[in-house]
């Protein structure tokens, strides 16, 4: 049993530390790639985007979804 606790504790030090680094996975200049509407996980992530921004305009005091941005318009 004390080896069976052994193992499974070590296997998750590794499993944790594997996915630490000094440096990042996506370069800079990679991330507008990542952060196009196209790779969002919806159907049609370009409407859904539409979409949302339709409804935050609408339920303008609500907020906290994600977007950016103030009231004054300036981004």
């Amino acid at each position: 049993m004390n080896l069976a606790r052994r193992i499974v504790l070590v296997s998750a030090v590794l499993l944790l530390t594997a996915c630490s680094s000094i440096k990042p996975w996506v370069k800079p200049y990679d991330r507008a790639n990542l952060a196009d509407p196209i790779m969002s996980f919806g159907r049609d992530p370009v409407s859904d985007s539409y979409l949302h921004h339709v409804h935050e305009a609408r339920e303008g005091a609500r907020g906290a979804m994600g977007s950016s941005g103030g009231g004054c318009g300036c981004n």
